[in-house]
C-alpha cells in the first residue's frame, strides 16, 4: 500500500465525521432513538402481518405507550408474466405498495412518511400446492423487501431529540 493511500485512509473517519455523519446505531444514531421505541400499526392482513413482523424485528417490539407510531398502508397487484400454448399463466409478477407515516406521539405530529414499492416474482407450473406456496413465499420476500427499505428510510431520518 502507498503512503497516499494510507494517508487517504486514515483521513477518511474525519472526513466523514466532518461533514455530520454519524453511525445508525451509534450513542446518537437514529437506530438507537427507534430501537424499541416504535409502535407498529396492527395488521389486518396477512401481508400486514408479515411486514409488521420484519419491522419489529429490524426495529424493536414498542409496546403501545411508546415514542413512536408507525402507520402502514398496504397494497399488492398481481400480473401475469408468463403464457404457455394452451394460454395458461405460468408466471406471476407480485408488486407491492407501502404508504407509511411515523408520528411523534407525544408531540402528535408526522416526523416523517413517505411510499416505498417493489416487486418480485413466482412460479404457478407446478401443482395448485406449490402454486400456493410459491405465492405466500413472494409476498413473504416482498413484505421483507418493503420492510427494508422502510426501515433504512427511518434511519435516514431527521428525528427530534
Amino acid at each position: 500500500m502507498s503512503l497516499y493511500n494510507r494517508r487517504s485512509l486514515l483521513a477518511l473517519p474525519l472526513a466523514l465525521a466532518a461533514c455530520g455523519f454519524s453511525p445508525v446505531y451509534g450513542p446518537d444514531g437514529s437506530g438507537s432513538k427507534l430501537r424499541g421505541q416504535v409502535f407498529v400499526q396492527e395488521p389486518s392482513t396477512q401481508a400486514g402481518y408479515l411486514l409488521t413482523r420484519h419491522l419489529e424485528t429490524r426495529l424493536g417490539r414498542g409496546a403501545t405507550e411508546q415514542r413512536y407510531a408507525l402507520d402502514i398502508n398496504i397494497s399488492t397487484e398481481e400480473d401475469g408474466l408468463a403464457v404457455n400454448t394452451a394460454g395458461d399463466i405460468t408466471r406471476f409478477n407480485l408488486v407491492g405498495r407501502v404508504e407509511y407515516a411515523l408520528r411523534d406521539t407525544t408531540a402528535g405530529t408526522i416526523v416523517t412518511s413517505g411510499k416505498v414499492e417493489n416487486f418480485t416474482a413466482y412460479s404457478a407450473t407446478g401443482t395448485t400446492v406449490a402454486s400456493l406456496a410459491a405465492e405466500r413465499n413472494a409476498v413473504e420476500r416482498l413484505m421483507v423487501i418493503l420492510g427494508d427499505q422502510i426501515t433504512a428510510r427511518l434511519f435516514a431520518a431527521d428525528l427530534p431529540a
